[in-house]
């Protein structure tokens, strides 16, 4: 509906047009826009013989109708039978309003009743889903053998940016070989002596030693904090712990 402000047409409360607002399956609104002529879509029928006296609603599509555009088996066709449930207003207030190609609006009328339109369950309409179950699972992207090559400005990378990337990274950790042990453990002392915290990408490259190997001796020193103020940062175990002018902790 337009955003533009403007009059709007309340002939229809004016004349009292009670209407009812219906939900319909999407396959059947699809069908409807095929309607041509008078725009006639169907049958509406109304009977009083229903359950504890309520009336029976159905609606059943015109036959031209039932053709699904799509679909190669012939065999299957939309549903012509759709029955209505019924429902209350309740205490909502709803209008339908129509907009015109000179964006005019107007009011057609206030909801005296919903309705729910569903296929009536047959082999026909079982058919239909499962072709639309079908159609839905289908892979969007499909491999295509080419009769020749592509002749474009488009042509395939040997390898890109971030392969590189992770190459060249791969290679770095690669040359770093493990260190002694002890020795490890000295750069390790030694740089805890000047911040209590570090994350583990620090002490990476203040040892230039392998991440899985530097953890393995982190572990039999250090505490790793998974919470708190320092979160996801090491520090040493409280027998080990030596600080430059006795750095306290947060506890």
């Amino acid at each position: 509906m337009s955003e533009k402000a403007g009059d709007v047409d309340l002939t229809g409360a004016k004349l009292n047009t009670g209407v009812w607002l219906v939900k319909v399956p999407k396959y059947l609104s699809h069908q409807w826009t095929k309607a041509t002529g008078r725009g006639e879509v169907g049958k509406l029928r109304i009977s009083k013989k229903g359950n504890q006296g309520k009336p029976e609603v159905s609606f059943t599509l015109n036959e031209e109708l039932t053709v699904i555009e799509g679909i190669e088996d012939k065999s299957v066709s939309a549903p012509r039978e759709h029955p209505l449930t019924m429902q209350t207003v309740g205490g909502q207030t709803l209008a339908v309003f129509t907009e015109t190609s000179s964006d005019k609006i107007a009011l057609e009328g206030v909801v005296v009743q919903r309705a729910d339109c569903r296929p009536a369950v047959s082999d026909n309409y079982m058919k239909l889903k499962r072709l639309q179950i079908e159609e839905s699972t289908k892979p969007v992207r499909l491999s295509q053998q080419l009769a020749k090559a592509v002749t474009n400005n488009y042509k395939p990378v040997a390898n890109h940016a971030y392969n590189m990337e992770y190459e060249r990274k791969k290679k770095e950790e690669g040359k770093r070989a493990r260190a002694d042990k002890q020795q490890v453990l000295d750069m390790l002392f030694s740089a805890f002596e000047k911040h209590q915290y570090y994350n583990i990408k620090d002490l990476v490259d203040i040892t230039k030693q392998p991440v899985i190997y530097l953890k393995e001796i982190l572990r039999d020193i250090g505490i790793y904090n998974v919470k708190g103020t320092h979160k996801n940062t090491w520090e040493l175990k409280p027998e080990y712990r030596h600080y430059q002018g006795e750095e306290k902790t947060d506890e």
